[in-house]
Order: structure tokens, then sequence, then C-alpha cells
């Protein structure tokens, strides 16, 4: 008997090996998660930060540059947490030496979060090399290749966003 396992893996099909399936896209995707989650254990300890920490940082260093001021509201919301969350996760970042917490410049009464060149020099050294050769691999995409690329994971993100809708 077939296990549920053994038809999602493709092994039972007998097709020709140089004909590429569906269950091999959804395999190669299986590999790309768990090599991605490997790459994401290896920035926390690098950066001696937990999933949090970093994803915050990565969503306040990219707000810097593409010129976008961050409050702390704005964090909260990116992350999913409450405002008293958020204010425990910025005073840990902040006591940690990884973020700063600056006036607006358009007003003082509000705060903007900044990533301190230590962190942005820690997060250079950590991403760098992956992002470029990631940059590398896409590169070798033709439109073509990118359009279907793109609209595949596109539509496996509606796919296990379902229960979320």
């Amino acid at each position: 008997m077939e296990s549920s396992e053994t038809r999602a893996s493709g092994y039972w099909y007998g097709l020709d090996p140089e004909v590429k399936t569906g269950v091999d896209a959804l395999n190669a995707l299986r590999k790309y998660r768990v090599a991605e989650m490997a790459m994401r254990r290896r920035t926390r300890a690098a950066l001696r930060l937990n999933e949090t920490d970093v994803t915050a940082l990565r969503f306040v260093v990219n707000a810097e540059r593409d010129s976008r001021a961050v409050s702390p509201k704005d964090l909260a919301v990116h992350l999913g947490i409450s405002s008293a969350s958020t204010t425990v996760l910025v005073d840990r970042l902040e006591a940690s030496g990884h973020l700063l917490r600056d006036r607006h410049p358009s007003d003082g009464r509000a705060v903007v979060l900044t990533a301190t060149p230590t962190t942005h020099a820690d997060m250079r050294e950590v991403f760098g090399d992956m992002h470029s050769r990631m940059m590398d691999v896409a590169r070798q995409l033709d439109p073509h290749e990118a359009t279907i690329v793109t609209a595949f994971l596109d539509q496996m993100i509606d796919a296990v966003s379902h229960d979320e809708k």
C-alpha cells in the first residue's frame, strides 16, 4: 500500500527523470524551506538574537534603506504583537545596542526607531554574501522563467494562507 509520503515524494510515478513535475517543484520547495530554516538558525546564532529580534531589525533596516521612518506602532503591526510586547522588544534591542529611539524629525512628540551602525555592520556581515549568492541565482532567470516562478510562489502563498482569509 502506498503511503501519503510516498505519493508526495513522487517515488512511484515512474516518470522520465528529465521531465520535472509539480511534485518535483513541491519537493524542491520543501528542500528550500529546510535550507532557509537552517540559515535562520545560523543567523540567530551569529547575531545572538531570537527570531522576533532578527525580524524586527530586518524590518527597521529595510525601512531605513527605503527612507521610511518606523514607529514602535509600525513595528508592532509588522510583527503582529501588542504594544506592550513591542515596548519590551524595543527596550531589549536598545539595551543590547541594536536599536535607537529617536525623535521624529517633523513631529517631536513621536518616536522613530533606527538601527545602530553596529547593527548595520553585523547584518551586512551575516546576510551580505548570502544575499549576493541569492541575487546571482535570481539574475539567471530570464523574464519568462521569473514570471513562472513568481506566479507559482504567489499561488503557493495563497494555498498555505487559505485558513487566514
